[in-house]
Parts: structure tokens; sequence; C-alpha cells
């Protein structure tokens, strides 16, 4: 009796610290609410961005018009994974009251970013002056100018409402889609995260120029310099990639999700309209590009048109490139092929080598066009989403103008 009495008790204690280690772990989730989250850059800069828990799987990270919808949120004892769509980056963090702290990882990269997010607080940026500038038009811009194999152009659209500027940075090959950000006296600061890309610029402003650094996480810093310009505008991103002298058509052969191989000689592309993307699972510009063309080509396979995406992955294993590949058809709702051209790298240099037939490959995305006989009729370089506004308007005007005169032929 006395035995079984201790058993009791025994099992009772047991039961209350199962309890309170229930309800510690209870206490250990995302509450509802904003978070200013802050990612460290270098020279001890602060990237921050804000997201609001709906649930605790539940979240939505903001930059300017763009949400994005996080369901991946995993907890494992006292600590938090948070996986954003589609990409590899992903921040683990423990809680620190309502708090968290940790950092953003790229297994794939090596790349750590120490990561820290404040609960109840919704201010992107703190604002120490009144504005006195306002950035609102077109900036003929440059990066790393006179810096040897690293400059390179860029056209900056802005628009600023009292301290609050959005906007964005177009390049000839896409776009730094959805920045956000505040005029703080003459200092223009934005960012963006959206588990790729993790950017912030800031720069002093005067009427007529600009002068501020890019900061790329923490493993990349450069300057850039711009003038005000209304009516700058980029190369054509069409001249930019072309097929060197004697070639009129391309050729490969790629494995698929399911490890088959598939050539642009197969029967699935014969007598059709081709378009071929080259991109990345792990490239923004990409994402919006599959986007586009995974609502087009549902709309317009019928009418004798196929799309094609050959992805250069920098994941480590063949293994991890296909899972990734499958996580971004399955996220976006991907009905066309997308083949595994390179793993291991995303280095561009190494992509023209599976390609040869090209003069290079100036960036991710670029989208090859085949008619019917087989022939490249256009090499479009980047893409220019909807953080563009009205460039990207006129880039889906174009690009169904394009394949629909080419399937009238």
């Amino acid at each position: 009796m006395r035995y079984l009495i201790a058993c009791l008790i025994t099992l009772a204690m047991l039961s209350c610290k199962n309890e309170t280690k229930a309800e510690e772990l209870k206490e250990k989730v995302l509450k509802n609410g904003t978070y200013r989250a802050i990612l460290e850059v270098q020279g001890n800069e602060e990237l921050p961005f804000v997201f609001e828990v709906k649930s605790p799987t539940e979240l939505n990270i903001f930059n300017a018009e763009e949400i994005i919808e996080v369901d991946e949120v995993e907890y494992r004892n006292d600590s938090i994974f948070i996986s954003t769509p589609v990409f590899e980056g992903y921040i683990a963090a423990t809680f620190e009251g309502d708090n968290l702290k940790g950092s953003f990882i790229k297994e794939s990269l090596n790349r750590v970013v120490p990561f820290t997010a404040e609960y109840k607080n919704d201010n992107r940026f703190d604002v120490e002056s009144k504005p006195t500038q306002n950035v609102t038009g077109i900036w003929e811009t440059v990066f790393s100018k006179d810096i040897e194999g690293d400059e390179y152009i860029a056209k900056g659209i802005f628009k600023q409402v009292g301290e609050k500027v959005t906007g964005t940075f177009r390049t000839t090959t896409g776009d730094y889609r959805y920045l956000e950000g505040v005029m703080d006296g003459n200092t223009m600061k934005l960012s963006t995260f959206d588990g790729a890309h993790a950017f912030l610029f800031t720069a002093k402003v005067t009427d007529s120029t600009l002068e501020g650094q890019f900061y790329s996480g923490n493993h990349w810093k450069e300057p850039f310099v711009a003038k005000r310009n209304e009516t700058y505008e980029l190369p054509s991103a069409n001249d930019l990639t072309f097929l060197k002298e004697g070639y009129d058509s391309i050729d490969f052969v790629f494995p698929n999700t399911s490890d088959e191989l598939m050539s642009i000689k197969d029967d699935r592309f014969k007598d059709k309209v081709v378009i071929v993307q080259i991109m990345g699972t792990w490239c923004p510009n990409c994402l919006d590009e599959s986007k586009y063309y995974a609502e087009f080509y549902k709309s317009n396979k019928d009418k004798g048109v196929e799309i094609v995406a050959l992805a250069f992955e920098y994941a480590k294993t063949k293994e991890i490139a296909f899972s990734r590949i499958n996580r971004l058809q399955s996220k976006i709702g991907i009905d066309y092929p997308i083949l595994l051209a390179q793993y291991g790298t995303s280095d561009k240099a190494k992509a023209q080598e599976k390609l040869p037939m090209l003069n290079h490959v100036l960036s991710y995305p670029t989208s090859i066009f085949i008619d019917k006989k087989g022939e490249v009729r256009k090499i479009h370089t980047g893409f220019n989403g909807s953080a563009t506004g009205e460039k990207y308007v006129e880039f889906k005007a174009e690009f169904e103008g394009f394949v629909g005169a080419l399937l009238a032929e």
C-alpha cells in the first residue's frame, strides 16, 4: 500500500513537472502582432524589416507594397526556425522574453547574419530629423564607379511622401525589388528582405545628387552615386545577350526532377514556340519571372507554347538542388519542366560553358525565344518585376505581343 501511495505521489509530481514544461513550451511561440527585425550587416550597420505574426505558424513580411506570406515556422525545444517561401535562407532564433535573437542562415553559401526581432514595434527605421530633401523621381545611377570590373549602371525610381520613401533600382539585368525606407534629414535609408535578398541602401542627398553605400547581407558592400535625370533609360534588355556567329539555334540535354534527360529536340518542343528560361531557385528576380511565366503557361499551353527552365543551382548536391526545384514548382504551381543544368555553383562563366552558343550568360534570369522552326528569334536579359511599376506593364505587353506574333507565323 505504501509502495502504491509512493508511486502515485511520484506520478503526480512528474505530471506537475510535465504540465509545467508544457506550459513553458506553450509560452515560447510567436505572439500575434508586429515585430521589428534587424539584420547586422557590414560596418555595424542595421538592416531593418517588419513582419506581422498572424498565428504561431504564420506571418507576413512587408517590403513597401510587397507582402510575403510565410507558413513554414517550426519550433524545436526553445528555438524557432522561420523559412521564407521558395528560398533556402532561414532564420534560426531563441526567445528572449517576447523578443527573438539568432541568425539568418544560407547554408549552401556558408553565410550567417546576426538577427534580432523586437515585439510590438512596427517602426522600420528610426527617424531623428524631419526630411530636408525629396527624392521623388528618376536617378541615373552608377554602382562601384571607377572600380575596374565592378562598375555597373542602374536607374533609381523613387517616390517620397513625407518622410516615407519607396521605390527600386533597375539594372541592366533586373531590379532590386521592393525597397522601403525613410528620409532622415538629408539621409535616405532603404531596405528589403525576402529570404534571398537582404539589402540596405544609405545615401546623403542633395537636390540633384545621391552618394551612398549598398550593403548585401554582411558579405558585400559597394558605393553608388546618382544624379537626377528624368529622361534616363537603360540599354535595351534585348541586345545584351546573343548567339555567337555561326549559330541560329541552341542545344542542351539536362535532367528533369525525375532525373530523366530532356532535350530541346524532344517531340514535346517540335513545331512549338518555346521560351527557354535560364534561372535559379535562389534568385528573387527569377521567382518574379517564374510566377508570371507559370500563369502565362497555364493560359497558353494549348495554343502551341512551351516553356522549359534551366536551373543553375549553388546547392552542394544534386539531391538538394532537385528538392529546391520541386519546392519552387510546388509553391508557385509551375507546370512546365525545370531541368537541372548545374549544381554546386551559380557562376555565370560556368553557366556559359553549358550553353557555349551564347556570347555570355549575363544575368539570372535570361529568356531565349525560339520559333516553330527551332530558330532563336530573341534573347531577353534580366527581368523587371512588379516593383518597377510601369516597366513591368511594358514587359508583359512586349512579351505577350512577341509570343503572339511567333504563334501566328
